[in-house]
Formats: structure tokens, C-alpha cells, sequence
């Protein structure tokens, strides 16, 4: 059997949700089905960034919007297909949020609503990462269920406790993300200057679509000196601000799953979270959930975890057992169901 998989979000520098999930079922298949022959197929500005060791059972391939590798199928790892015919297709949906709100450009909207379009109506089966996010496949694509198979990702960060141990954990709210309009990140720094004094506030993540706004809000906080600007966070860096870190709070609008709850739950901190899109759904009963666009919601929420030290321990507890039930292997192997499913 002959696969083809997109690897291109695979490659580069920083990755997030797509690069690490392309990752995670790249080399997984490659471990657990060397029987496979796998073709890690990369887009022109990412194929001489790919130039490393490969698994033995995988083979490199240039992928062209009107070529694609000869293959049983044909496995599109970011909600696109190249236009090239394939004998079977399957596309992953990460997310549609750039279909429901002002969360890009109007061109990226354009090129990302065509893409999204042509994928779903091209494939054979759609893989989901959520209940959420194959919701909105079926209202704003059209596909019916039956064409629909939901798989959600695994922990991907794991971190050991604090050194001397679970008491030892520092008065820090921990938001992992983009600074971008869609997480919601001025909500959470109006809310964060209603906290007590000695708390501080950790953003981990690059810039994105709308920063600069959140960025002069920043400046102007009367909190200013308590909110820290980390940038973009290795992974044993962030490991270590997981194992720092007694709040993570990640109030976004929209998600398609919300990697970073699930890491800060399987870490053993305390999640605030929205109570609306992927992410309810993903810390179930195991995280205080508020309503995102509600400001003085997010103050409350807050104010709870960082006033109640049985609240966090009950709910560092419980978002480590809801943590427990979300891996890569179990995301691998029904990838793979999804492809015998097709191919027999």
C-alpha cells in the first residue's frame, strides 16, 4: 500500500497546531506501519527544507498544484488538495474559523474559502479533529455526515512537576498562543488587571492578525510591568512554563480543538477556557469554562482560580485524567482505520 501524505506544513520554523499534528501523523504511521510505503510530498517553498533523514519505509516527493505522486491515496493534512487527480482522497479539518469572523485578511479569507471549498467537495472521506469542527464542515460545506470521520489530537507537551515539588508553583496566569485578535488575548489583559497584586501574566506565542492592538494595549496597562511578552516558546521551554505556571488561561473565540488545553490539563494546570467552540469540548468537566466575549466573565473566572487554592488542586487533578484519554498513538491508528476504510 502506497500513501501520500502532504508534509509540507511539516517543515519550518515555529510550528503550531497543523505543523505539529502533521508531524505527529507523519512519523507515526511511518513507526507503526512499516509494512506502508509513505511518500512525504512537499510544496516548492518547503521541499529543500526537507532535505533530511526520512523513516526507511518513507520516500520524498515534490508536490505541484497539478501533480501528485502515484499513490493508492492521497492524505491532505491542512483542508487542501492539490488539483492533480488522485485515486482516493482524504483531507483533515483543523478549523473554519476564518469562514465565520474577522479574524484575517480579506485575501487570505478568499484563498482559504476556495481552498477549504475544493477540498471538501474532492475528497472521499474527511477527517475532523473535533465534534466542533466537523459540525461547521457539515453547515458551511455542505458535506454530509456519512462522508465525516472525527479524530482528535493527542498531548504533545508533557511537564514534570515543579522542582520541590506541586506547592512550589508560582503566582503565574500562562496564556500559549498567537497574540491575535481570534484568542482573545485584550480580553484576557483587561481581565488579567483586575487580578490581586503578585500575579503575573506569561504570553507565549508569536504575533498574528490583529497584535499591534493588543500590543498598544499592553503598553498602556497599568499592569504593564506584570504581563511578560515571551514570544515564540521551544518545547522545552514551554514545558517548563507549564511546570511554572499555577493558571493557564486560554479564553479564544474560536477554536477547531485548542492544542494548548489539552498539553496545559495533561501538565497538571489549572484551565480556564472558553465555554464555546473545540475547547469545551475538549476539557469536558475538567476546566472552568466562560463565556469568551464576556470581559467581567473572564475577571470572575480569574479571580477564582487565583483565590482558590482547592479549586486549582481539583481541577489540576481532573485535567490530568481527561488528558489521559487523548494520544497520538490512538490519532495515528485511526488515521489509518480512514485509509483502510477506503482502500480495503
Amino acid at each position: 500500500m502506497t500513501i501520500a501524505l502532504d508534509a509540507t506544513y511539516s517543515r519550518g520554523e515555529n510550528l503550531s497546531g497543523v505543523g505539529i499534528y502533521s508531524r505527529r501523523i507523519l512519523f507515526g504511521l511511518a513507526q507503526s506501519h512499516p509494512e506502508a510505503s509513505l511518500l512525504f510530498c512537499y510544496r516548492p517553498h518547503r521541499f529543500i527544507r526537507s532535505l533530511d533523514r526520512l523513516p526507511p519505509n518513507c520516500r520524498r516527493r515534490l508536490l505541484l498544484e497539478t501533480h501528485a505522486p502515484s499513490a493508492h491515496l492521497f492524505h491532505g493534512l491542512n483542508q487542501r488538495l492539490p488539483r492533480a487527480r488522485q485515486r482516493r482522497a482524504v483531507v483533515t479539518f483543523h478549523d473554519l474559523f476564518v469562514l465565520t469572523g474577522d479574524y484575517s485578511t480579506p485575501e487570505f479569507k478568499l484563498r482559504f474559502t476556495g481552498q477549504a471549498r475544493e477540498a471538501a467537495e474532492r475528497s472521499d472521506l474527511i477527517i475532523a479533529v473535533s465534534e466542533f469542527t466537523a459540525g461547521q464542515v457539515r453547515g458551511l460545506l455542505g458535506v454530509p455526515a456519512s462522508r465525516i470521520r472525527v479524530i482528535p489530537h493527542g498531548v504533545s507537551i508533557i511537564a514534570g512537576p515543579p522542582e520541590g515539588g506541586p506547592d512550589r508553583r508560582e503566582k503565574l496566569i500562562l496564556h500559549v498562543g498567537a497574540i491575535q485578535r481570534r484568542k482573545n488575548v485584550l480580553r484576557l489583559v483587561e481581565a488579567f488587571e483586575r487580578t490581586a497584586p503578585g500575579w503575573r501574566l506569561m504570553l507565549a506565542g508569536a504575533c498574528g492578525f490583529g497584535a499591534g492592538e493588543i500590543l498598544r494595549r499592553i503598553e498602556d496597562s497599568p499592569r504593564k510591568s506584570d504581563i511578560v511578552l515571551a514570544g515564540y516558546v521551544s518545547d522545552v521551554r514551554l514545558a517548563e512554563l507549564y511546570a511554572r505556571a499555577s493558571v493557564f488561561a486560554f479564553p479564544s473565540l474560536d477554536e477547531g480543538f485548542g492544542m494548548p488545553v489539552l498539553d496545559a490539563m495533561a501538565a497538571g494546570v489549572p484551565v480556564l477556557t472558553s465555554n464555546c467552540s473545540a475547547t469545551a469540548e475538549v476539557s469536558g468537566d475538567a476546566a472552568l469554562t466562560v463565556d469568551p466575549r464576556d470581559t467581567e466573565a473572564i475577571i470572575e473566572g480569574l479571580r477564582r482560580l487565583t483565590a482558590d487554592e482547592a479549586l486549582r488542586r481539583d481541577l489540576a487533578a481532573r485535567g490530568r485524567m481527561r488528558a489521559a484519554g487523548f494520544t497520538w498513538e490512538r490519532a495515528v491508528e485511526a488515521t489509518w482505520g480512514v485509509y483502510r476504510e477506503l482502500l480495503g
